[in-house]
């Protein structure tokens, strides 16, 4: 049986989203996270699409996606909030992963994009003293 292969990853990363088109999104990484997170505004559903803008490298831009679900999550202040959830994937280390990231009002984060341990489980293993590796093996390819 083949071995899993496990990366080491750093704190901090920054990271592409393709399903969306973005690239070089500063993330956060979080154990204590179950499920991702993403910075967006203007968050609202129409005739099953759900619709949500993104700051990216080249200014704000709407997104629509039909792949979206509400659950209840526990904000890191410890309430519980209903978010909506999208279907994507992360892209770290040259490599696309299937996850669901939450939507959600992170403007008084540091960084965009928080990535939880639902991505990490089985696939890395967090060194806090590093940070930028994903980003830093595709630079230099």
């Amino acid at each position: 049986m083949a071995k899993k292969e496990t990366h080491i990853i750093g704190r901090l990363d920054i990271i592409d989203l393709p399903d969306l088109g973005v690239l070089n999104i500063h993330a956060k990484i979080d154990t204590g996270a179950y499920r991702s997170s993403l910075h967006c505004k203007k968050v609202h559903e129409e005739e099953g699409f759900l619709y949500f803008t993104l700051h990216t490298e080249t200014g704000y831009q709407e997104y629509a996606t039909k792949e979206w679900t509400q659950r209840l999550v526990k904000s890191s202040n410890g309430k519980i909030q209903k978010r909506y959830v999208i279907k994507t994937r992360i892209r770290l280390f040259s490599k696309d992963y299937n996850t669901s990231i939450s939507l959600t009002d992170r403007s008084e984060m540091k960084n965009p994009l928080l990535v939880g341990r639902k991505v990490l489980a089985g696939k890395f293993i967090v060194d806090v003293s590093q940070k930028n590796l994903s980003y830093n093996e595709k630079k230099a390819n």
